[in-house]
């Protein structure tokens, strides 16, 4: 009897596995990709999700603590494999499935740190003044752009442009801060400046 449930418990499975994948590719991302990663079969795509995902899905659920958070990264991470036209050796698998979950994982937590700070400084703001939800969007949207450029900054540049806008220091405050010439911190906020309103304006004002 239970050699006869656990059969069936992986036929359940298996069928279920399917009926993901299948969902996933009938989605616009596997729809504009091309049908096959870098000459990878649809029904091998298949069995790199159905072997993989329910384990990465576990492996974001420990990490995330929400099993609804864990199977919507696990879709992204399939999706953005198909979008990278790439595809990974059976045995590096799970290694480059956890890559780009880690990827997103960042991403996720840090827009819940900034909808959390933006949430916290709207509830300041007088009820006539708050934006639409649209507006908020947008707002939240810009503020991760904005997040993930100052990251890739150099760390001085990083630093004299938040001593700049969160603490108020002028230039010669910040030379002494970062043991620089005022030069030198004109030209790194001139280029934090450049890249925060270009992260913050150019995708979404063609948008």
């Amino acid at each position: 009897m239970e050699e006869r449930l656990q059969s069936d418990r992986r036929y359940a499975e298996r069928h279920l596995s399917r009926l993901r994948f299948d969902a996933l590719a009938a989605s616009p991302v596997f729809k504009n990709a091309s049908m096959a990663i870098s000459g990878l079969p649809r029904e091998a795509l298949h069995t790199l999700y159905s072997d993989h995902h329910l384990w990465l899905q576990s492996w974001l659920r420990r990490r995330l603590g929400c099993a609804f958070d864990a199977a919507d990264l696990t879709h992204d991470t399939y999706a953005r494999l198909i979008r990278s036209n790439r595809a990974p050796n059976p045995d590096e698998s799970r290694s480059w499935l956890v890559r780009i979950a880690k990827g997103l994982v960042i991403d996720l937590l840090r827009r819940r740190r900034l909808e959390i700070s933006y949430r916290a400084a709207l509830a300041l703001l007088p009820e006539r003044e708050e934006p639409s939800a649209e507006e908020r969007e947008i707002t939240i949207e810009m503020l991760i752009d904005i997040d993930a450029t100052l990251d890739r900054m150099p760390a001085k540049a990083r630093q004299a442009f938040l001593l700049n806008r969160l603490e108020r220091l002028t230039y010669p405050q910040i030379a002494e801060r970062l043991n620089v010439s005022v030069a030198s911190v004109q030209k790194y906020m001139l280029a934090a400046i450049k890249a925060c309103y270009s992260a913050a304006y150019s995708e979404h004002v063609a948008n």
